[in-house]
Parts: C-alpha cells; sequence; structure tokens
C-alpha cells in the first residue's frame, strides 16, 4: 500500500528496487560513513521486505514506525526503517556488547529524541549505524566517528521526512 510518505529519494548512489548499489563513501566527510542507495520507493507495505542490507538503511517499510528508545530485544526491520525515514539514527548492537556500552547507549537514547538502539544478530562489527542511506560499522563507542554519526545524522541532510515524530509509533 503506498503512504504519503513515498517519494524519491534524492541521496546516495542509484539502484534498482531489488538489490542494493554498491557503497561509497558518504559526501558528508565522516571516515568509514558510506552512502548506499536505499531500495523500492519508500511505500507502506504489510510483512516482512527483503532487504539488501542487513541492517538495512532505508526502502519500503511497515507503516507504523519504531519508538525511538532503547530495546533490550530485537525489533522489526521494517518499523525501524520507517523510523529512519523520521531522521532517526538506529544503533544496532552485537548482543555480547559489553554492558557498561549498552548502559551508556540505554542512557543516550533516553535524551535523543531520534535514536533507536536493539540488538541485531549477525552484524559484522559490534555496532552498526544507520541513518536513510548512510551506514558505519564500529567496534566501540568511544570512537570519536560515533558523536560525528549521531551529530551529522540525527534528523540530519539524508532524513526524508525531517521533523516527524519518532514516538508514538511500534514498541
Amino acid at each position: 500500500m503506498a503512504s504519503a510518505c513515498s517519494g524519491d529519494s534524492s541521496e546516495g548512489a542509484g539502484v534498482g528496487d531489488s538489490e542494493a548499489a554498491p557503497s561509497q563513501p558518504a559526501p558528508e566527510g565522516i571516515d568509514g560513513v558510506v552512502a548506499i542507495r536505499a531500495p523500492g520507493d519508500r511505500d507502506h507495505v504489510d510483512g516482512n521486505v527483503d532487504y539488501p542490507t542487513d541492517p538495512p538503511i532505508g526502502g519500503d517499510h511497515n507503516e507504523v514506525w519504531a519508538n525511538c528508545k532503547f530495546y533490550a530485544e530485537a525489533i522489526p526491520n521494517e518499523n525501524a526503517v520507517h523510523s529512519l525515514e523520521h531522521g532517526a539514527v538506529w544503533v544496532a548492537y552485537s548482543p555480547d556488547a559489553p554492558t557498561v556500552d549498552l548502559t551508556a547507549l540505554n542512557e543516550r537514547a533516553g535524551v535523543e529524541s531520534h535514536l533507536i538502539a536493539s540488538p541485531y544478530d549477525g552484524l559484522p562489527s559490534t555496532y552498526v549505524l544507520s541513518a536513510w542511506e548512510r551506514r558505519l560499522e564500529l567496534d566501540s563507542l568511544s570512537d570519536p566517528r560515533f558523536e560525528q554519526f549521531l551529530t551529522t545524522y540525527l534528523q540530519g541532510p539524508t532524513t526524508p521526512e525531517p521533523d516527524t515524530a519518532c514516538s508514538g509509533g511500534a514498541g
């Protein structure tokens, strides 16, 4: 089902609806951040979406967004992607991430209106940060690029629907 928030995104490399484009360095200049064109048309869809990146960085999604907060359990990709559309940054963390980091991440998610943190199996690093069409893999939250990513992408330049709520959804 198409939605009022459907539309083409203008950032990132070109891609067809069913496959991810090769990643390229993001133009915002943070070392290690890659730009990946989101597949699909940002439509609201029922059921699961087969995203070409894991965790996803955009694309078609559920009509209900995930509330931005810290989660101790995994959340559906389709809800998290809707939150990315609203300008959220999603910090997917390895289930074996250090407790001290998770405590700090939980506190940070409590003060940032557009921050989601949730466990995610099979990550290539301890943390994967996602914003709409942007991705950064980190092994430590003390890496200065963590703060740079949040400063740049929370309600940042790639947000398809800026100034949109990240509460009142699912979770």
